[in-house]
């Protein structure tokens, strides 16, 4: 197993005097009013005011803020090629970002110099150009007709420590976002729960404290409706609990994921179409190892205990059937209605495990838990489910601040009605009608009277089928940044 490890980064101050003799690529920022701080105006002296005319051009003053435009082999320059980028000098951190991932789209094979000595923003601006820059590589074999890509990219800025010391959280979430994209983006046969629950234990040489419950503990726990949901499987249902201490004696925050490696859909199999990309229905414990990740590299002085639920949902004569009953481990029962409502079973008993083990401040779950999301917002937000005005509110702003996309959507005793068994304390499903809020309204059931709890439904957000701004096309890593910075507001001190 390898990872996918993000561009190598150098902060460095360096003269203007150097600029001639700078080969590969060079990434200049130019304001949107045309202003140039020193390195630019000797690039552009340099190249025979090659920039002041891309500047001073119809197409640049149209563009948006981010954007890139490329000089091929300029004169006067080593550099085989120059991209002026848009960026005022105290941008916002969005456009930053936007402009890192433009010079992401301009790396290539050779090596890789960004000019930001009067940007107030480079930290964000390398998040961007190291996140949009992931390539997910590891079953593909390397085109032996290319030249190997460049994997590191020189900083240019005027206090290379400083800027050392301001990226290094956002270093930490990027290691974080990585993990989490190549969780994701594994393969069931590579990543069942065995191996799942393996790079997870690998966490502990972080700092983590990392815990493998078996299925026989399982068991003797009374976690029936995670286990019922596995029993069609060869691979052993698990639970990984990963504890990070770093503020004292504090009630922990509680994040739970839900980890279906490979969902089926049970004895009631999904369509044979898009099935491939349930490998990615594990994403709700990819965002949690990837929290738990970032925490570690960070020292973050918070304590949060992250717990997953590692199943394959599989069908064979030992599949649980649509009209079986299983008792959870709370106690109540449930009629398996659709087996293909896998998430919910999982979520159910770790919810309440987490609960009954570490008495958590707050609780925060995460799952690629239901199509109907997807139909509500589609792929731009997750949907955000809590019982808590105030931990919803501070999550919805750190998910802006990080440009994450997030919806609140309702919660309300109206919808209980619609998840009414004959024969059973509730059903998995009611119907298709709000199936989003029918599936919130089920895992509020497992969370204990006054304790705040949010559940993300990220089913719209974890892959994409196409690139987005700071991800290629697939896992996106969505929700790590947010819940970062949702600890470093909310939990720690």
């Amino acid at each position: 197993m390898s990872v996918t490890a993000p561009l190598k980064t150098v902060f460095t101050e360096m003269d203007a005097a150097g600029l001639a003799a700078l080969e590969g690529r060079i990434a200049v920022l130019v304001a949107p009013d045309g202003a140039m701080d020193a390195m630019a105006r000797r690039l552009d002296r340099l190249s025979r005011g090659a920039l002041g005319r891309l500047v001073a051009g119809e197409a640049f003053g149209k563009a948006k803020p981010g954007s890139g435009h490329v000089i091929a082999f300029p004169a006067g320059l080593a550099a085989e090629a120059v991209q002026v980028v848009k960026l005022a000098r105290r941008p916002s951190a969005e456009d930053a970002r936007r402009a890192g991932a433009a010079i992401a789209g301009f790396n290539g094979s050779a090596p890789l110099t960004v000019l930001a000595a009067a940007q107030a923003k480079t930290a964000e601006l390398v998040l961007g150009l190291l996140l949009r820059a992931y390539d997910f590589t590891e079953h593909r074999s390397p085109d032996p007709e290319a030249a190997p890509p460049n994997r590191s990219v020189t900083v240019v800025v005027r206090d290379a420590a400083k800027a050392e010391a301001e990226f290094a959280p956002l270093a930490a979430q990027i290691a974080g976002v990585f993990f989490t994209r190549d969780l994701t983006n594994e393969p069931a046969n590579v990543l069942g729960t065995v191996e799942f629950a393996e790079r997870l234990s690998a966490l502990a040489e972080l700092g983590l404290s990392v815990e493998v419950l078996e299925e026989d503990a399982l068991e003797r726990l009374g976690m029936r409706t995670l286990l019922a949901v596995g029993m069609g499987s060869e691979s052993p249902s698990k639970v990984v609990v990963m504890q990070w201490r770093g503020g004292g004696d504090a009630a922990p925050l509680a994040l739970v994921g839900k980890g279906v490696v490979f969902d089926s859909g049970g004895v009631s199999i999904k369509p044979a179409q898009g099935m491939e990309e349930m490998t990615m229905d594990m994403g709700g414990a990819g965002v949690v190892a990837g929290v738990m990740k970032t925490l570690a590299l960070r020292k973050a002085p918070a304590n949060v205990v992250g717990l997953v639920g590692l199943v394959e949902n599989m069908l064979d004569g030992r599949a649980q059937r649509p009209g079986d009953v299983v008792r959870s481990m709370k106690g109540d029962t449930v009629e398996v209605i659709n087996t293909d409502a896998e998430g919910r079973l999982v979520l159910a008993d770790v919810l309440w495990y987490a609960q009954q083990r570490f008495e958590p401040r707050a609780i925060v779950d995460l799952a690629t838990l239901t199509g109907a999301i997807v139909i509500a917002l589609g792929h731009e937000k997750a949907g955000v489910f809590s019982n808590d005005d105030a931990l919803a509110t501070a999550f919805l702003a750190a998910a802006g601040a990080e440009g994450e996309g997030a919806w609140r959507m309702p919660l309300a005793p109206a919808y209980d009605k619609l998840l009414k068994s004959r024969i059973a304390d509730m059903a998995n499903v009611g119907g298709r009608p709000a199936g989003a809020v029918t599936a919130a309204q089920f895992l509020q059931r497992f969370v204990k009277d006054g304790l705040p709890w949010m559940h993300l439904d990220i089913a719209g957000v974890a892959s994409l089928g196409k690139d987005s701004e700071l991800a290629p096309r697939g896992a996106t890593g969505w929700g790590v940044r947010a819940l970062d910075r949702l600890i470093r507001d909310r939990f720690e001190g």
